[in-house]
């Protein structure tokens, strides 16, 4: 058995000044105001168009990210419909074998970390339980049930990959619900680290969304 902590990557590098001039590229036909383009116009104009809630401009340009979390995240994530997702199947990957080193891969729960007797015994206790579907699992998978009938007994704490692919104003959306106090914890600590990355890669866009 493995524990890991839930991590996320974006799948293509990023030229956040290119991807906003674009999009003031496409914004600017609304008010045939190209001629007004300039090498410095964009941050300017994207901002505006954000204050104004004119954000269906946003979504002529995309992002690409692969979320490493549980599985019970994954179904959180996969509800924003204006998105495209590719997620790690557990009706077609064997976890028994090579590939997988012959183990199950479990995302950590952090809200049980801290030094706490009563935090301790949980854990201990979610730990005891991981090992022993795990346990479980493979023994079915011995006795010759497919992965896609072992899976029945799999929890929400499996790792799992999910690549999303978003528009701008997706992901502004994504944000806004996900990094607040009243999401659930584990995507906040998904959600939270990947705003702070986008604002570092991509001017003005997401500079409004605080948590």
């Amino acid at each position: 058995m493995k524990i890991i902590e839930p991590s996320s990557t974006l799948e293509e590098q990023i030229n956040g000044m290119e991807l906003i001039k674009k999009v003031e590229r496409a914004g600017r036909t609304c008010y045939k105001s190209e001629d007004q383009i300039s090498e410095v116009t964009a941050m300017n104009f994207v901002k505006k168009i954000i204050t104004s809630g004119h954000e269906s401009v946003l979504e002529h340009e995309k992002i690409t990210v692969r979320v490493v979390c549980d599985r019970g995240v994954s179904h959180e994530i996969v509800r924003h419909r204006i998105a495209s997702y590719s997620q790690e199947s557990t009706r077609y990957c064997n976890y028994s074998k090579d590939r997988f080193n012959n183990e199950l891969t479990f995302i950590k729960p952090y809200f049980w970390e801290d030094d706490s007797k009563q935090s301790k015994e949980k854990y201990l206790i979610w730990k005891s339980t991981m090992e022993t579907i795990e346990k479980n699992y493979f023994e079915l998978i011995k006795l010759g049930a497919e992965p896609q009938q072992a899976r029945s007994i799999l929890p929400n704490s499996l790792k799992t990959e999910i690549v999303m692919t978003m528009n701008l104003r997706e992901w502004r959306h994504f944000f806004r619900l996900r990094t607040t106090l009243s999401a659930h914890p584990q995507i906040r600590q998904i959600a939270r680290p990947l705003l702070d990355k986008f604002k570092e890669v991509i001017p003005v866009v997401f500079d409004d969304i605080e948590y």
